[in-house]
């Protein structure tokens, strides 16, 4: 994405995915020819004189009158879906505007908070503004899909319905290669979509940095004891959340000699190779070396709500010793420790 007020699409993988080849009319049209469009027009049938017709509503085209494209009018590409990154928030969709509703006006606020940086953040700028509605000057968006560069420009409203607070983004302006055209269905389905999601992906940002920044704060000091789990096995205790003490756990094991070969977060498992380090290592941290042997090891990581259980095997899958654990535990704790003054 160009930090300038142009937003270009195929940059953003949260928005398009495109694995097609051909141009950018290729891509929204469909591969086959349009000889349907030279089909006759149907005429009435005639019944042989004295036959009964009979009607089965299985098959009963619907009446009315239809509107929409035909032929290289239509545009085949999936709609745009609205990504669901605020918790808690639902996405409505009606009459090719999105608003995303939420239970709290705090969180609104956030919302609304997180909306303003992101347009200062892209450059995009700003023809009116009160405190619950903001007009934007002219947005280009740029992207393989499209045969021109498009302009759009958008209303975004806070609202509020049944007890519910929202944030409403409309399409109101439209541009193709510079001249305004009118504001398609199509257009703002698509586009006030592609808005919201610049709005939802960056709220996501800074609640992902707000969680490192707190679990940052957390392992600052993490109590590592012997203890037992559900099954009454030894294993050692890190007094803090799996998945706090997940995210120390790339800096933390290779300071104690371990390199980390495969790791997978939903098992918690982690599988390294040891190799035990110099004696200045064991004399800068003041404990003893551990009587591990060199090789491959599995650490098992149990979520115990507020604790972590730690348990390591070898290569064969058997649990080691219940002394060899006890030596770890002030190894993790000094070296814990040590990070924490980096």
């Amino acid at each position: 994405m160009k930090l300038s007020h142009q937003l270009v699409l195929s940059s953003l993988a949260v928005f398009v995915l495109t694995a097609c080849s051909g141009n950018a009319t290729q891509r929204r049209q469909a591969k086959d020819d349009f000889e349907y469009l030279d089909t006759p027009a149907l005429e009435e049938w005639k019944m042989a004189e004295g036959a009964e017709p009979q009607f089965y509503t299985n098959y009963q085209i619907p009446q009315g009158d239809y509107a929409g494209g035909i032929g290289k009018e239509v545009d085949i590409r999936p709609p745009q879906q609205v990504l669901e990154l605020i918790p808690g928030a639902r996405a409505e969709r009606k009459q090719g505007e999105t608003t995303l509703w939420l239970l709290r006006e705090s969180e609104l606020d956030t919302v609304w908070a997180t909306a303003m940086k992101m347009l200062q953040e892209q450059n995009i700028g700003i023809r009116e503004q009160t405190a619950t509605r903001v007009e934007t000057d002219w947005v280009t968006w740029s992207s393989e899909d499209e045969d021109v560069e498009l302009g759009a420009r958008y209303e975004i409203d806070r609202v509020k319905a049944g007890g519910r607070h929202g944030f409403k983004i409309a399409l109101i302006d439209w541009k193709e290669a510079g001249k305004e055209m009118p504001v398609t269905a199509l257009n703002k389905e698509r586009y006030n979509a592609l808005m919201t999601n610049l709005v939802t992906a960056r709220y996501d940002l800074d609640l992902r940095e707000e969680a490192q920044r707190k679990a940052q704060e957390l392992v600052k000091h993490i109590p590592i004891t012997m203890g037992s789990d559900r099954s009454g096995f030894p294993v050692i205790i890190a007094r803090t959340p799996y998945n706090v003490l997940w995210q120390r756990l790339p800096r933390l094991l290779p300071n104690m000699g371990f390199t980390i070969e495969e790791r997978n977060q939903s098992q918690g498992t982690i599988k390294a190779k040891y190799a035990s380090p110099d004696d200045e290592f064991w004399t800068e941290i003041g404990v003893k070396p551990i009587g591990l042997s060199s090789g491959t090891y599995t650490f098992l990581f149990g979520d115990l709500g507020n604790r972590t259980s730690i348990n390591v095997t070898d290569s064969s899958g058997k649990p080691v010793e219940e002394e060899l654990l006890k030596d770890m535990v002030p190894v993790l704790s000094a070296v814990a420790g040590k990070n924490n003054q980096e």
